[in-house]
């Protein structure tokens, strides 16, 4: 596989300068959530990064809908809170950032073209290969435009790539991690690409200005996620779904040998169970809450533990279709990876957890087997360690994955394109 999970972000590249005043440069993941902002403050060292602040602020109910802006005003009171928060740990103003972009309107496939080559004795070149490129991406947008258009009854929207990743090349039926020099008459491209509708694009755009920050990239928060736990090793074959539960969605990545299949995402969270207690039991959303996270621990008696377990368990079903609708899309796949792995506050729900390790939901999806199911630990992150001790479950691992897109970021922006590999890194890059 040619490039196991290439991290090429952004539509959004500013030049990147030295954030801080000690000389070292820094970068902030900035994950904006239904539920909560979180910021890491991360310090560059060689080609790892070490996490030296960590900041967090509550978003109120109407900050955001379905894991997009609602209220940029808001929003940015909260980002400002968690940055300022995390900048005091870390001791400097860091002002590189890398936002996460989420929510049903984001759309990540992998696009297979098949391309018929007129000399098939001419050795491919690397300007061939940008040319084959750009086609797999012009027929991605236009898949991605006609789904939009279909869920929103036919209107049109703009979008923006905001994610690219090469998942293979194949040159008459044979598999090649390097095609350049290569002969051949059919040259199969299998690309991975995110589109988002422009307007949240621009949210987070006008987010980054208010709070002063240099957008270093956008990236689809499934990819980031991904891209936390598979790292720079060309000889990765890790294959697993892995899915974050935040407060408003529920976003689901594919990963097949390394190599990113997809990304789907579904508008039921967290808060879809405290909405449902809610309603069900006629408190206010704040007790509502309070009750749920109380599930599970001896703060709850057994009788009022199991009636709002019951309740629950309505919008678990829901949830759990949700997931199996998502999964029985990747039709590209003979099987589905056995290892789910999950993170996000919205898992941290232990009914979610055993639901989707001890029923039997699987059994009409393509798993081979029955699926392990395991959080994401940040110790798992590849090239990110936590210096403060802060950074301690599962909810982190999305703000992680950020940072590693910047990282990927940087080293592609100051490192010159010597191999094959690091020229179409390049060529995927907005």
């Amino acid at each position: 596989m040619l490039d196991k999970l290439s991290s090429l972000s952004s539509s959004v590249l500013k030049k990147t300068k030295p954030s801080s005043t000690d000389g070292r440069q820094y970068i902030v993941g900035l994950d904006i959530g239904t539920e909560f902002v979180k910021a890491l403050v991360a310090r560059v060292n060689d080609d790892k990064l070490e996490i030296v602040g960590v900041g967090r602020a509550h978003q109120e109910l109407s900050d955001m809908q379905a894991g997009a802006i609602a209220d940029i005003g808001a929003v940015v009171a909260n980002c400002d809170a968690a940055l300022t928060q995390a900048e005091q740990q870390a001791g400097v103003s860091a002002r590189t950032a890398v936002i996460g972009i989420a929510g049903e309107l984001v759309k990540g496939t992998t696009t297979t073209v098949r391309c018929t080559r007129t000399n098939a004795d001419k050795p491919l070149d690397v300007a061939e290969l940008e040319r084959i490129i750009g086609l797999v991406q012009e027929r991605a947008e236009k898949k991605a435009k006609q789904e939009l258009a279909w869920e929103l009854g036919g209107k049109e929207v703009e979008i923006r790539l905001v994610n690219s990743a090469l998942v293979g090349i194949d040159i008459d039926g044979y598999k090649v991690t390097n095609p350049v020099g290569f002969q051949g008459k059919d040259v199969i491209v299998q690309l991975y690409t995110a589109f988002a509708p422009l307007i949240h694009i621009g949210a987070l755009e006008r987010t980054a200005q208010e709070l002063d920050l240099d957008l270093l990239a956008v990236a689809a928060e499934p990819f980031a996620v991904a891209r936390s736990v598979i790292g720079n090793d060309p000889n990765a074959n890790m294959s697993a779904i892995l899915m974050d539960v935040g407060g408003g969605t529920t976003d689901i990545a594919v990963i097949n040998e390394g190599g990113v299949q997809g990304t789907k995402m579904f508008g039921i969270g967290g808060r879809a169970y405290t909405r449902t207690l809610e309603r069900e039991l006629g408190i206010d959303f704040a007790r509502a809450e309070e009750l749920k996270l109380s599930l599970g621990t001896d703060r709850l008696p057994q009788n009022k533990q199991a009636a709002a377990e019951k309740i629950l368990s309505k919008t678990l079903d829901v949830w759990t279709s949700g997931v199996e609708l998502a999964l029985s899309e990747f039709t590209k796949l003979d099987h589905l990876p056995n290892r789910i792995l999950l993170c996000g506050g919205g898992s941290s729900l232990d009914m979610l957890m055993d639901s989707l390790g001890q029923s039997g939901w699987y059994k009409e999806l393509p798993f081979t087997r029955k699926p392990v199911i395991q959080h994401i630990k940040p110790n798992q992150v590849v090239g990110i360690l936590d210096k403060t001790g802060n950074v301690s479950d599962h909810t982190f691992i999305t703000a992680m994955g950020l940072l590693r897109v910047g990282l990927d970021t940087l080293q592609q922006d100051t490192r010159p394109a010597n191999s094959v590999k690091e020229k179409i890194d390049r060529m995927l890059r907005i």
